[in-house]
């Protein structure tokens, strides 16, 4: 029994798709094939029910798949036993979300890169769902994501927590309430958000909903500087951490709104897989870096 045959097993079955699989194997999808092939001649069973789209486990090919992925961590366990004093090299996989991505991206990288140059990294952004589905199948090596405090990660998925952000809902400053408002007091002027898949706008939403009213949408868009330049001209309300306000090249132009009913905050957290071996390093750095830039 082969180990890659049992990565390629794993793959499909996390993927649901020999093409998929195999992209991310960086193999041809006859390759993954013959790998499937090969380890279930040598188990003497099959694994995949190739009648259905995506394609799924059998019932034996599910409990096969529980032990192929606890084999594959003591691999990587192994892997980082004996490799914990090699330097950091190869390929780092970072990803960001969306809402931070104008804060930290370009310093946070650079410095990497300087400190580590044998290192290419790749970042991707995404929501935090994307974030943590891409750590959990391998495709990357660390993450920051934005969750509420309780969150639950799942199996293999390790979670630091970085610290709390209050989130502030902003104006422009010349159309800023004398006082403290509730959120149904605002509401008419409308909101610049991220389109939706953003949390901060799931809870807002939810938030309107049990007041009885529907979330009014002026300008949806990705960037949360463009969102707030947008908001500073009077385009609507927005809602966006503090310490990306306090560092905005708008500050001057918004204002921050107390309200009574509505006062969510957001944790940023460090998310990757379990067995990182040398790179274990670098994702703290990452991690690290990244909060002093957004503090």
């Amino acid at each position: 029994m082969k180990t890659d045959d049992i990565e390629a097993f794993v793959a499909v079955i996390r993927s649901g798709s020999l093409n998929a699989a195999a992209q991310s194997l960086g193999l041809t999808q006859p390759a993954i094939t013959r790998r499937l092939q090969s380890l279930e001649q040598d188990l003497g069973v099959e694994l995949l029910d190739r009648h259905t789209k995506p394609l799924k486990p059998t019932r034996l090919g599910q409990e096969v798949y529980g032990h192929c992925r606890a084999i594959l961590r003591e691999m990587d366990a192994l892997r980082e036993r004996v490799a914990g004093d090699a330097p950091p090299s190869g390929l780092l996989r970072l990803g960001v979300p969306q809402t931070l991505g104008d804060a930290l991206l370009l310093d946070a990288v650079r410095e990497i890169r300087a400190r580590y140059p044998e290192l290419r990294t790749q970042v991707a952004t995404g929501w935090g769902s994307v974030l943590v589905s891409r750590i959990e199948h391998g495709e990357l090596d660390g993450a920051l994501v934005l969750f509420p405090a309780n969150k639950v990660f799942p199996d293999g998925v390790e979670a630091r927590a970085l610290g709390a952000m209050p989130l502030q809902v902003v104006c422009a400053r010349d159309q800023a309430p004398v006082k403290a408002q509730r959120l149904a007091d605002i509401q008419g002027q409308g909101w610049v958000l991220n389109p939706d898949g953003c949390g901060f706008r799931a809870s807002l939403q939810r938030t309107l909903a049990d007041q009885g009213q529907a979330l009014r949408i002026n300008l949806e868009t990705y960037g949360t500087e463009l969102q707030l330049g947008l908001v500073a001209d009077g385009q609507g309300l927005g809602l966006v951490p503090a310490p990306l306000l306090a560092r905005s090249a708008h500050r001057e132009r918004l204002a921050a709104i107390a309200l009574k009913d509505f006062k969510p905050e957001i944790q940023l957290w460090l998310i990757h897989p379990r067995f990182l071996g040398p790179l274990q390093e670098v994702v703290a750095a990452f991690a690290d870096l990244s909060t002093h830039l957004i503090s």
